[in-house]
């Protein structure tokens, strides 16, 4: 398995594309049935590669990242041949920016001496999901961007 196992939830959200996955698979749902009372390692590995063709599907078309913790942001485009980051990082020990009260602060004094900005790019490994679902695995979530783009546009 290349990524993580889709959650329960998940399976049940997507139960409509598991169908048709098995069914490309031409296995019936009373197959499926048979195949979970008596064959659980095959239940098994196709679980997970169900979930890697969801994680594939998602990631290819994943363009933006953020992942903010109390005292910094990281931004990320996720570029054809490179992964692109701004990164924020607040200086005032009294700043949460996980708080209304803190990003609300943070919108006042963004050009204040207690925030830094770094900017930079790096080029993806062989594998580019693989690279964009290590930082869904490190707590950034997948965003539309704009706070990357007006970043980008103000300090770029």
């Amino acid at each position: 398995m290349k990524y993580d196992r889709l959650t329960k939830q998940q399976f049940e959200e997507l139960q409509n594309e598991f169908i048709n996955f098995l069914a490309t698979q031409s296995i019936t749902a009373s197959e499926w049935e048979t195949i979970k009372k008596n064959k659980p390692q095959v239940v098994e590995e196709e679980l997970d590669v169900f979930s890697d063709l969801v994680w594939e599907g998602v990631l290819g078309k994943v363009t933006y990242l953020e992942n903010i913790s109390r005292q910094q942001m990281h931004l990320f485009h996720l570029a054809d041949k490179e992964m692109k980051l701004i990164s924020v990082k607040i200086l005032n020990p009294d700043i949460d920016l996980n708080t209304s009260l803190g990003f609300n602060w943070f919108k006042k004094n963004w050009q204040s001496d207690f925030v830094e900005y770094l900017h930079a790019s790096k080029a993806y490994t062989e594998d580019k999901n693989l690279d964009k679902f290590k930082l869904i695995q490190e707590g950034s979530v997948i965003t539309k961007g704009e706070l990357y783009q007006w970043f980008d546009n103000i300090i770029g």
